[in-house]
């Protein structure tokens, strides 16, 4: 039986940066962890590639497109058994769960994520370590039909919920009231969650892009709403209160959206749970949903501002894609 052949992809961030005398950490010349793979047990053929070296909050839209494109190919066209890409841990949970919702594979192969909180050279450095993760994960035979999958610190999170919760910990990625779906032990990969149904929907060309993000607070008025709506854009998110409640005050903003035909979607600002449109006052959540605004459950305004882009997107009128929201 032959090994298997996974193709690491290589984008930049802390796993790929060095530490110099002052403390500084920076991206180097030359990727350090080309030059480490040797010292990782794995029973697989490795090829790995640049495909470029940018710290992770410099990443965009653009850069999600070639990183979809380079995967579609090693896995539809090279058949490649398995793609693990390492990244910056800022902005990793956008690139993961973007590329979770629009890849076009036509197997289910496995697709890892990983990244780094201290970078190749400082004590304790984790890059290596996240980067074996990547791999045992990729070549499990359980990880495929699981979409992308995010690999660090012995876990394994799905890409529709996991966030980056602390500033530099190590243990920084987790997923909010469900916990990761699996862990890497000594002797592989152990799943004990699976998501009850997955997502994908095809992305070639984005033409509607231009989706802001807002969290709602104490006393918010309407006038970055009003703005967005006298100026234009392709949807709105609003990480609202608690379980999906605005205040008074800002509701002329979001009627003023939606006299510009301008998409509202609802997250909570809240780490844990989900909106539900319970609250029957000015502002409230039921009132909310009977105007029309979009109620989605369990994603984070970064998570549900891609997904609107993804849906956006569509051959189909948006109109018909509100359910998908709720799945």
């Amino acid at each position: 039986m032959r090994n298997k052949r996974l193709l690491i992809i290589h984008t930049g961030g802390t796993i790929s940066m060095s530490e110099d005398e002052n403390g500084k950490v920076s991206p180097t010349p030359h990727n350090p962890l080309l030059h480490n793979l040797e010292r990782l047990n794995h029973p697989a053929q490795l090829s790995q590639e640049n495909l470029f070296n940018l710290p992770s909050p410099h990443i965009n839209l653009s850069h999600w497109l070639k990183i979809k494109a380079r995967v579609e190919q090693a896995i539809n066209l090279e058949k490649f058994d398995g793609v693990v890409i390492t990244h910056g841990t800022d902005t990793l949970e956008e690139t993961a769960y973007f590329l979770d919702l629009a890849l076009t594979l036509h197997v289910n192969t496995p697709v890892t994520i990983t990244g780094a909180l201290r970078s190749s050279n400082e004590l304790g450095s984790d890059g290596l370590l996240n980067l074996q993760n990547a791999i045992v994960v990729a070549l499990s035979e359980q990880s495929r039909g699981r979409g992308v999958l995010v690999a660090m610190n012995d876990e394994i999170h799905h890409a529709k919920f996991v966030t980056k919760t602390h500033t530099t910990n190590v243990a920084t990625f987790q997923t909010p009231t469900l916990g990761p779906c699996g862990l890497i032990t000594k002797s592989g990969v152990l799943y004990f969650q699976h998501l009850t149904e997955y997502e994908r929907y095809p992305v070639e060309h984005i033409t509607k892009s231009n989706i802001q993000l807002i969290k709602a607070y104490a006393g918010m008025d309407s006038f970055l709403l009003e703005q967005l709506a006298q100026y234009g854009c392709d949807g709105v998110v609003i990480e609202a209160l608690g379980a999906g409640n605005l205040p008074p005050s800002c509701l002329a903003g979001i009627e003023a959206l939606q006299c510009a035909n301008i998409p509202i979607v609802l997250v909570s600002r809240a780490f844990n749970g989900i909106t539900q449109n319970l609250y029957d006052y000015p502002g409230g959540g039921k009132q909310l949903k009977q105007q029309g605004i979009i109620f989605t459950s369990g994603l984070n305004g970064q998570k549900a501002r891609i997904k609107l882009l993804v849906l956006l997107n569509q051959k189909q009128p948006f109109s018909t894609l509100l359910d998908y929201f709720n799945r």
